[in-house]
């Protein structure tokens, strides 16, 4: 196994140079040049936006009424991350990271803003620009084509205006998709691949060095931390549990129990993952999850009733630290990650059949606080659920076809 580089703290880079121009790409559809911060309004609640992709352009919505803020000319496909920050998002082109301004954020003394959003010429450049990871106040991003991990403070992102914020740069070993995420101490998880597959993960510590690592991790694939900074990566046959200098294997139940999206929650031991048992299976539509116990050390599958069936859009944690599942039939379904069970059915939008290819539109559900976004492609609208009552609060009808969804929260960062 290649160890990465050490000395972390010396490969810290300035990404300033990174603003550059995108040729097409910063196109406001109303033509008005966006407010500075100094041409906000402020307000004492933070006012959320969602940012919704579709073919050749993101729209931005206010997140209560659902009206159209602005729109921006963007790439045909295009990919969007939530940077952390409560402000910006990072839109996965072909040239790289590009930063949004979503136009919502609060300041250090609580007061929160608006504005006009803005795409801007920001850019941090990658070759093939993947995972985004927010945990313990970074923000981490990952190219594939290089494996190099650029590391952002979360908070100084916020003030991001002519330039992003320097970062600190890990250079990768060998190309692969992968993943990484730094824990509060500085120390840094990621995967371990090359062009012939993926095989587990290696952790560094702030000075570079390699003080834990597991091969046992096939197709290792999505990541997530839980309670009390516990860290699980997905495999094609189970999982890995990072805690504390200790890496252990979880095995599948199944010979082929592939695990590679986590849905976490950063006050429960316990990761909601989708679950893969037939490597063959036509579509994208999955009939299982997985339940790991951070704590417990177990991974149980739960397969869910006829029926209920989801893809990798499809699950977010909410209030209670819940599950909430858009199935194919339409509905919302809670699960409990402790019993597995689940506790209550919404009718949310019509019934769906799985995409063809994953980058295809389908039905996508994220939270923020006590509500859920949910897209409805087919009829080219989105909703506002209220998970509490599982009413649906606000729907809008829309231009364009929503694809990629992601919220701008507008609150301070945690």
């Amino acid at each position: 196994m290649k160890v990465l580089p050490a000395h972390r703290g010396a490969l810290v880079a300035s990404l300033a140079v990174a603003a550059l121009a995108l040729t097409g790409c910063a196109t406001a559809a109303s033509g008005d040049e966006a407010a500075s911060a100094g041409d906000s309004t402020a307000s004492t609640e933070p006012t959320s936006r969602v940012a919704l992709a579709y073919e050749g352009g993101v729209y931005v919505l206010d997140g209560t009424t659902l009206e159209v803020v602005d729109e921006f000319d963007t790439e045909e496909f295009t990919r969007l991350n939530a940077a952390g920050d409560g402000r910006h998002l990072f839109l996965s082109t072909s040239q790289g990271f590009q930063l949004l301004d979503a136009g919502t954020w609060s300041d250090a003394s609580g007061e929160a803003h608006t504005a006009e959003p803005e795409l801007t010429d920001l850019l941090v450049e990658a070759g093939a620009a993947g995972h985004v990871v927010r945990h313990g106040g970074r923000t981490v991003l990952y190219d594939d084509t290089t494996s190099d991990t650029t590391i952002f403070d979360t908070a100084e992102l916020l003030e991001a205006d002519d330039a992003l914020p320097e970062a600190e740069v890990v250079p990768g070993t060998e190309a692969h998709h992968g993943v990484s995420i730094v824990l509060e101490d500085g120390t840094l998880l990621t995967t371990v691949g090359n062009a012939d597959g993926r095989t587990g993960i290696s952790v560094i510590d702030d000075d570079g060095n390699e003080v834990a690592s597991s091969a046992e991790c096939p197709g290792v694939h999505g990541e997530g931390a839980l309670k009390g900074e516990i860290v699980v990566f997905g495999c094609e046959d189970g999982v890995l549990v990072y805690d504390d200098g200790e890496i252990v294997k979880l095995d599948a139940p199944d010979e082929f129990g592939r695990i590679g999206n986590a849905y976490v929650s950063e006050t429960s031991p316990i990761m909601v993952s989708d679950y893969k048992d037939d490597p063959d299976a036509e579509g994208y539509l999955l009939h299982a999850v997985g339940l790991v116990d951070s704590e417990a050390r177990t991974l149980e599958v739960v397969r869910l009733p006829e029926g209920v069936e989801y893809t990798w859009r499809g699950i977010a944690r909410g209030p209670n630290d819940q599950a909430f599942i858009l199935s194919a039939d339409g509905a919302v379904h809670v699960l409990d990650p402790e019993t597995g069970e689940i506790t209550d059915s919404w009718e949310v939008i019509a019934p769906w059949e799985s995409p063809a290819e994953w980058q295809q539109p389908h039905p996508a559900i994220v939270v923020n606080g006590d509500v859920a976004y949910v897209t409805e492609p087919a009829a080219n609208a989105i909703h506002v659920l209220d998970l509490t009552t599982g009413e649906i609060i606000t729907t809008a009808e829309l231009e364009h076809t929503p694809n990629e969804i992601a919220v701008a929260t507008g609150a301070p960062v945690e």
